[in-house]
């Protein structure tokens, strides 16, 4: 797994996001703002990455993305597993992120890596579900 960041990255996280998220995938521009930001890290590797950002004692994760061919084999869980070990390095005390209602496999996916439900937003997606906003406590150690 690497860390990702400089120019390139932008691409390789949009090129990895077409491949788990056809139809639906945001492009090199999008990602490259979310790069910008303060705070933001993506660690990846040649099946899926993981995008969030730290500020202060919390981090985010905005996107987990897993190509269709290495689902169920361990790769989401040991991402998350890395930026939460990593968030708790740059001082983040929990680690949130934001699933569909609908996304039974992500939501066991969570269950599994310590989050819990802390709030909902009603009809947060286009399709109508609700987000299921989730809350991990981190350590020094990640976890």
């Amino acid at each position: 797994m690497l860390a990702l960041g400089g120019p390139r990255a932008a691409a390789c996280l949009a090129a990895l996001h077409a491949l788990a998220a056809p139809g639906a995938a945001w492009d090199e521009a999008a990602f490259g703002r979310l790069l910008a930001m303060p705070g933001a890290h993506a660690l990846a590797d040649d099946s899926g990455f993981v995008l969030f950002r730290v500020a202060a004692d919390e981090a985010e994760i905005i996107m987990l993305a897993v190509v269709p061919e290495a689902r169920r084999r361990g790769l989401g869980r040991r991402l998350v597993d890395a930026a939460a070990t990593m968030a708790a390095q740059h001082g983040a005390r929990a680690l949130f992120l934001e699933v569909s209602q609908a996304n039974h496999p992500a939501r066991a996916l969570y269950s599994a890596a310590g989050f819990a439900l802390c709030g909902t937003r009603p009809a947060y997606y286009p399709d109508g579900s609700d987000a299921l906003v989730l809350r991990r406590t981190l350590s020094a150690c990640g976890r």
